[in-house]
């Protein structure tokens, strides 16, 4: 009987869902075992792609596979859950360009990969896998926007509160209101007469409008409406995210054109939590490169807040007299040097700042103008990498400001290299000592003023005219009438001036972030609605809970309101939808509910929650079901910041979903809806499958497994080996290198392997191929070693003709026993390090050890196979099931090794003799180098090579190696 793969896995398959033998029971459940340790082990769910899963897409799943059958026979109680995130743009853009409902597309995508994920024989609980665009899933998603919509974060407390317990504190007078809307913590009640010390005009809660206090509290609301600059793509009639826009200012998805326009969306206040998200990175155990990643996308910076007043022409446009005293406006601006102040030869103001049409002179206006239209175009990311070198473009609008240091006017520009959304959108230009501005001031023949040299001991020689000196050094040229910081090193500049500024009532020291609020409005169908209702005169309220979900409506024309006009008037798909989903008749009166719908990424920020009991249909998650799966326990025994006790996935995800689920995760911490801080407590980034693809003469990609090489064979089957060529359609192609997927058209399905070699020579291949968290290249060819140890395995237990097992009871011997501890200690440590390539390597090992054994020890087999079975479980079953067992070994303890059979009684060492090697001797482990030299002298193959010669020296390294000096 031969290794049938394909009657092996098909039958395991059927077991496993025939018994439910993943099922997860929860607390309160049948089969739950209390006694059990939890172990929570999650992958990012995939988006249901028409494509399907390629090879490179399983590499996570199947790591995460293999800790989740670890544990369970490690005594523990295993949550390993599935699902898709199934809402977004790509799926509305294939439904539109096929005429196809999205929810059709999507089912028929959902149900082709979970078919692929089922071949593979992970070991999900299918029972729990949920899709964000089913209602019952998004009602609660939408549930929890409410809870953003109705909190507001307590600047004491630092943390998110009712926002009916900010409006009792208004009412009770404990804020009081000042003239921008900032709140003041109010004096003692019983001493409001001291009132008198606080800024002009502040009010008090029962003094305001009821728009008024709407107006208020929207400015404090996690969830709240802003008019704002948007990426807004008229061609899909759709707002983009920053990340879905390229650099050249195109949509990513079509390569439309990209247009900035400000539009009134939602935004969630992830601002309010920077902080926090980033000292708690040192909470979780994540990779140190993502948490970098997080924290420079915080950027969290420590400056001042300076002002620069406009300067007052005194003779009319065109003359360049300036009166000496401020005017009242300001253009406040941050910075991270203050201490370079009195080096600002210019001010640079974001095209789009509010100010810009205020103080451009007449002359300047069409040139101004017409340099706001052509940035429009650009992205943000494509500005935000425009470092150095290059030509700097820009505008002067004809004002001017006046340098707090120093009293001296400079010119306004504006200049797409600074950007609205951070900072103040405007910034001191400090040429000496920014590379960007020295060059914007070569450019435009601006001056430069050196005001930081080096440390005179540092052996650095500086040229401003060259380049911009960006370190740290001593102060020059940097002193008025009223401060001086000459001489004074960065740190104690810094100090001095912004000291100064406070004294004078110009700046103050001020911690910045990159981070802004998250745009979460988008104008497409394809997404979960808002629970969100606007009344005529402007009021905002959410949907009861009671009428959770709002669920789509069932609309046959979602196309998006597409146009070539970038200022044409924005109507989403939903804006089509009839009167009786969207006007909604309360007892206050008549509402419309809110026509735009939420991005991809909300579903994705709690679905880790919602596995822990995805019926539940009361609550979000159960109380206690969360309380048990995500509470975890660290190597101290303290709960863990996370309890996700592993999380899967791609690093690309590092500053979007993970940061978002993160601010997600600790609103509903702090409103009591959850019981830890932080969602996921160790995070792996898995590498990425990469393959060589193809371009024809016009680099233009051809699909990789249509190519065939010089003899006519697939390239898939020789690809990377020296002299080959590849035709497509019968035309020469080039054969490139990159990441495998749908882009370079170099995907390979995992059924196709499937189906030539089987899903556990898949698994093994993918495991094999180096660490887990690097890159690494596929090779199709290379797949049968590995499927070729499946079979070794095979025949070493099973009879090929007979199909009777080659087991005896014999104990296995001294040295075969020796070897099976050492494979099972190997193999534990590769687990709990998931150094699976490492694993599979001791694995290969000891059944090589058996191959010349007419019969095999039972207990070495059977370490063998319960050792192989989280990696290659279809195989392992039905070995297990010839071995006699009747129940599967998904729940087989896991063997444990003997320290003492760890030790070796004999070791053997090289022997040299002049430095040359000339044999090997065994000798006991605990031999002294007399014995050692002794058994070395008195071998048949060393004794030729010293004899007739006198032996000078011997050097002895203990468990190494000996060498013979002799002449």
């Amino acid at each position: 009987m031969q290794y049938d793969f394909y009657a092996i896995e098909s039958k395991w398959r059927d077991h496993w869902a025939g018994q439910k033998t993943f099922r997860t029971p929860n607390p309160g459940d049948d089969g739950f075992d209390a006694s059990k340790p939890k172990y929570y082990v999650l992958d990012m769910f995939p988006y249901p792609s028409g494509v399907g899963l390629h090879v490179g897409h399983p590499l996570g799943y199947i790591a995460t596979d293999i800790v989740a059958r670890y544990k369970r026979m490690r005594g523990f109680n295993v949550l390993h859950p599935m699902g898709y995130d199934a809402f977004g743009l790509p799926a509305e853009q294939f439904a539109v360009e096929h005429g196809v409902h999205p929810a059709q597309t999507t089912q028929k995508n959902i149900e082709n990969m979970t078919r692929q994920l089922k071949r593979l024989g992970l070991s999900y609980d299918w029972d729990r896998c949920l899709t964000t665009c089913e209602p019952d899933y998004y009602k609660w998603t939408q549930w929890i926007f409410v809870q953003l919509f109705e909190s507001y974060f307590d600047p004491v407390g630092r943390k998110a509160m009712p926002i009916a317990t900010l409006i009792a504190k208004l009412e009770g007078e404990d804020y009081l209101i000042g003239l921008d809307g900032e709140l003041i913590v109010s004096l003692d009640m019983q001493n409001l007469q001291a009132i008198a010390g606080m800024p002009a005009g502040v009010r008090r809660w029962y003094e305001l409008e009821q728009d008024q206090k709407a107006a208020l509290l929207n400015e404090y609301r996690l969830a709240y409406l802003a008019e704002v600059p948007v990426n807004w793509c008229p061609a899909l009639g759709t707002v983009l995210a920053n990340e879905e826009v390229t650099a050249q200012g195109r949509s990513e998805r079509g390569n439309h054109p990209v247009f900035k326009r400000p539009l009134k969306q939602w935004m969630l206040r992830i601002t309010a939590y920077t902080e926090r998200l980033l000292t708690e990175l040192d909470r979780v155990d994540w990779p140190e490169p993502i948490k970098l990643m997080q924290r420079n996308w915080i950027g969290r910076s420590l400056g001042a807040m300076v002002d620069f007043a406009l300067a007052q022409n005194m003779g009319g446009a065109g003359v360049g007299e300036f009166l000496p005293t401020p005017a009242d406006q300001t253009i406040p601006v941050y910075t991270t040097r203050p201490d370079t102040l009195f080096g600002a030869t210019y001010m640079v103001l974001a095209p789009e700042h509010p100010l810009v049409e205020q103080i451009t002179t007449p002359e300047q206006n069409d040139a101004v103008d017409a340099y706001r239209q052509q940035t429009s175009a650009r992205s943000e990311i494509d500005r935000m990498a425009e470092t150095t070198g290059g030509e700097k473009t820009g505008v002067f609008t004809g004002a001017h400001a006046i340098n707090p240091a120093n009293n001296k006017t400079i010119p306004i520009w504006i200049a797409d290299y600074v950007l609205t959304g951070y900072g103040t959108g405007a910034i001191m230009a400090v040429p000496a000592h920014d590379q960007r501005d020295h060059d914007f001031a070569r450019t435009f023949d601006l001056p430069i003023t050196q005001v930081i040299e080096p440390a005179a001991d540092s052996g650095v020689m500086v040229d401003i005219s060259d380049s911009a000196f960006e370190d740290e050094g001593v102060n020059l040229n940097s002193a008025s009438a009223e401060v001086s910081l000459n001489g004074l090193s960065t740190h104690d500049a810094k100090k001095k001036i912004t000291g100064w500024l406070e004294d004078q009532g110009l700046g103050k020291a001020q911690v910045q972030y990159k981070l802004r609020d998250w745009l979460f409005s988008r104008q497409r169908y394809w997404g979960e609605p808002f629970p969100i209702l606007h009344s005529p005169d402007g009021a905002t309220v959410p949907v009861d809970d009671a009428a959770l979900p709002v669920e789509l409506p069932p609309m046959t024309d979602f196309k998006p309101h597409t146009s070539d006009d970038p200022d044409a008037p924005v109507r989403t798909p939903l804006s089509r939808a009839g009167d009786e989903w969207k006007i909604v008749n309360r007892s206050e009166g008549r509402f419309e509910r809110e026509l735009n719908t939420m991005p991809q990424w909300a579903g994705s920020c709690w679905y880790y929650l919602r596995f822990c009991s995805p019926g539940n249909a009361t609550r979000f998650v159960g109380e206690e079901a969360e309380r048990y799966w995500m509470v975890s326990e660290n190597s101290s025994g303290d709960a863990h910041a996370g309890g996700v006790d592993l999380y899967v996935g791609g690093a690309e995800h590092a500053v979007l979903h993970l940061l978002y689920a993160r601010f997600w995760h600790k609103v509903l911490y702090d409103l009591d809806h959850v019981s830890t801080p932080e969602p996921f407590g160790r995070l792996f980034n898995q590498g990425y499958i990469q393959a060589y693809y193809y371009e024809d003469e016009r680099k233009v990609r051809v699909p990789a497994d249509t190519v065939v090489n010089q003899d006519g064979k697939s390239a898939f089957e020789v690809q990377g080996e020296p002299g080959q060529t590849f035709t497509y359609k019968g035309q020469p192609v080039t054969e490139r290198y990159g990441k495998m997927g749908k882009s370079l058209k170099n995907a390979i399905a995992p059924d196709d392997m499937c189906e030539r070699y089987g899903a556990d020579s898949l698994r093994l291949y993918e495991m094999y191929m180096g660490p887990l968290e690097q890159s690494k290249p596929w090779a199709t060819r290379d797949i049968i070693g590995v499927h070729r140890f499946l079979h070794r395995l095979w025949r070493n237990l099973v009879d090929d003709e007979s199909g009777d097992l080659l087991v005896d009871e014999e104990s296995p011997g001294e040295d075969l026993a020796r070897l099976l501890h050492k494979t099972i200690k190997r193999v534990t440590d590769t687990m709990e390090a998931m150094t699976f390539n490492v694993g599979i390597a001791a694995l290969i090992e000891l059944n090589n050890a058996m191959v010349p054994m007419q019969r095999i020890p039972r207990a070495a087999a059977e370490t063998l196979v319960i050792l192989l079975a989280p990696m290659a479980p279809h195989i392992c079953e039905e070995l297990w099931q010839k071995l006699g067992h009747e129940q599967s070994l998904v729940y087989t303890d896991w063997p444990t090794y003997d320290p003492a059979m760890l030790v070796e009684s004999t070791i053997e060492y090289p022997v040299q003799v002049m430095g040359k090697m000339r044999g090997k001797v065994t000798v006991p482990a605990d031999a002294d180098e007399q014995a050692v030299t002794a058994a070395a002298l008195g071998d048949a193959k060393i004794a030729p090579w010293v004899q007739g010669k006198t032996v000078r020296k011997v050097v002895f390294v203990q468990g190494r190696l000996i060498n013979i000096v002799a002449n």
